[in-house]
Parts: C-alpha cells; sequence; structure tokens
C-alpha cells in the first residue's frame, strides 16, 4: 500500500510591492489640446457670433452701460473687420503693465467688399470699428446707400421727407455704479424717490419707412440736432447713435471722434441681436456681489427693432 503524500505546494509569487509607475503629463498632448479649443472659440468669435460690452451711454435707453450682448457675425457676410484675432503684446500691456489698450486683437489690412456680403437694414444695431481704428462702436443704421440724408432741428430727413416723431413721455433709468446720470450731460435730470435715484430723460419713438421704431432720447439741444444734407454714398451706411445728444456718429468728424460721416459697409462687424445679461457695475472679488449687482429685467432683450401696427 501506498503512502499518501501530498503533493509539495508550488511557491506563491512574492507580492509586487513596488508603486506603480507615475504617469507623465504629456505636454505636447495637452498644448495641442487647448490650441484646437483656442482656435474652435475665435473661429466661433470671427464667424459665427460673438459677445459684445456696452461701455458708454450713447445707445439709451434701450442699451446701457454694463449690458453684454451677442452680436451674429455673418449676419452681413464677412470682411476684414470680422476676424477675432488676439493681440499678446496688448494683453500683457494691459495686464501687466497697466497700460490701457484699446483693444487686445489684431485686426486684418483693409480691402474692400464682404465674403458673400449683404447691405443692413435701416433700422438695424450694428458694431462698427471707425475708419483707421480698431475699437467697436455700436450704433443703428439709419442711412442706406443713395439716401438723402439731413438733420434739422433735431428731426432726420430721408430723402426730404421727416421721420415721424412720437414723444413718449419720460424714461426712468435707475442710476447705479454704471448709470450716473452726470450732471454735465444731463443738467437737471437726477430725480431722487423713495424707491431711490433716476435719471429721468425725455424719450421719442421714430418709425422709418418700413415700419420699424425704436426710441431715442432728445434732451436738450446740441451739436449734432443739426447735420447738412448729404448723398449717402454706395456701399455706405449713416449710423446714428439713440441717445441723440450724447453719440459720437455719422454726424461728427473724425476729430470730434465721430465716424467722419458715412462708413464704408465692410466696417461693419456685425448686428446686434439680444441683451444676454447686465451688470450695474458692483461687480467685486466678493462673490456674494455677483448676483447681487445683476440688473433684472434686461437678460433676453431682444434687439431687433418692432414694427408699428398696420405694417
Amino acid at each position: 500500500m501506498e503512502d499518501n503524500i501530498p503533493a509539495p505546494s508550488q511557491p506563491t509569487p512574492a507580492a509586487n510591492t513596488s508603486a506603480p509607475a507615475r504617469r507623465r503629463l504629456d505636454w505636447k498632448g495637452e498644448l495641442r489640446g487647448l490650441f484646437w479649443l483656442l482656435l474652435v472659440v475665435l473661429g466661433f468669435h470671427s464667424f459665427i457670433a460673438k459677445p459684445f460690452y456696452i461701455p458708454s451711454e450713447s445707445m439709451l435707453p434701450g442699451l446701457r452701460v454694463g449690458d453684454r450682448l451677442v452680436v451674429s457675425k455673418y449676419a452681413y457676410g464677412w470682411s476684414f473687420v470680422s476676424p477675432t484675432i488676439p493681440n499678446p503684446v496688448a494683453m500683457f500691456r494691459d495686464i501687466v503693465l497697466r497700460q490701457p489698450q484699446e483693444t487686445w486683437s489684431v485686426q486684418l489690412p483693409a480691402w474692400h467688399g464682404r465674403i458673400w456680403g449683404s447691405m443692413p437694414e435701416r433700422g438695424d444695431v450694428v458694431i462698427v470699428k471707425p475708419p483707421g481704428s480698431n475699437t467697436d462702436l455700436i450704433k443703428r443704421v439709419i442711412g442706406l446707400p443713395g439716401d438723402r440724408l439731413e438733420v434739422a432741428g433735431g428731426v432726420v430727413y430721408i430723402n426730404d421727407v421727416a421721420i415721424p416723431r412720437k414723444a413718449m413721455g419720460d424714461a426712468m433709468i435707475p442710476v447705479d455704479a454704471n448709470t450716473k446720470c452726470d450732471p454735465d450731460q444731463y443738467p437737471g435730470a437726477l430725480v431722487r424717490t423713495d424707491k431711490g435715484a433716476f435719471c429721468r430723460l425725455p424719450v421719442y419713438r421714430e418709425t422709418l419707412p418700413s415700419g420699424r421704431q425704436y426710441d431715442t432720447i432728445d434732451f436738450r439741444y446740441s451739436q449734432g440736432d443739426n447735420f447738412p444734407a448729404i448723398v449717402i454714398p454706395a456701399n455706405h451706411l449713416f449710423l446714428m447713435g439713440d441717445n441723440r445728444d450724447n453719440s459720437a456718429d455719422s454726424r461728427f468728424s473724425e476729430a470730434e471722434r465721430g465716424l467722419g460721416g458715412p462708413v464704408p459697409w465692410e466696417n461693419i462687424g456685425g448686428r446686434a441681436e439680444f441683451i444676454t445679461f447686465s451688470l450695474d457695475g458692483t461687480t467685486s472679488l466678493n462673490p456674494a456681489t455677483w448676483f447681487s449687482s445683476f440688473r433684472s429685467g434686461r437678460a433676453g432683450t431682444s434687439l431687433v427693432p418692432a414694427r408699428g401696427d398696420g405694417q
């Protein structure tokens, strides 16, 4: 009889106690991803839509300092002002050296015409780069190529016909850090109530030949209330701000920081579509102010002029 001898046990492999190898960061891959992300963002800003910040009161009462908008870049085709090309030197000077720059982008050399271009409609709110400048302004299209345009006593005449104006009463615009109701610009307009301070400004509604309507501010007599009759050249547009007494536009020369008359349509960068949100100027590093500084009731406001009854 054979002895029942157990088979020798197999040796157990020693446990691997060494730490797993640390993965090295793929810098080339990360930079490649950031490059493509930046390219997509800049492409979208250049050819589809981009945000825009309202820095002045030239488009009161509809647009206030602190409003953020969406601007469609494809509405009229594309020109040399369309691409968004960042300028690292300008960014460095502005952020690090504290030297305020006109813009953080590079502008391409000017050329005539537009790619798949179309003419804006009278009444559109547009972004424009003044000739010889790289700063974006926002104005309204009033005159089209071939129009005979004149301003007399604050009334705009197109082809010798006055644009109808209707007094709409006073706008009570809340005063805040972004809306100061400067007494030099609006003497006597500041009103204090138990609900806060307001800037009371007279509103006039204009109706264009197409029936499109929009509100303007005409507070007092100003230099821009009179402009001699001109015929707008081909492929040019006459632009005006809705705040007629405080807007440097086509009524004023470049020396007066205006647009110097009708502007070439190549200088139009896009059409303003709607307000995304609005800030009253009190935002700080304190997170609590990130919400309290939002102005209510402005998000989603369309900037496309409505048409009057019967149009």
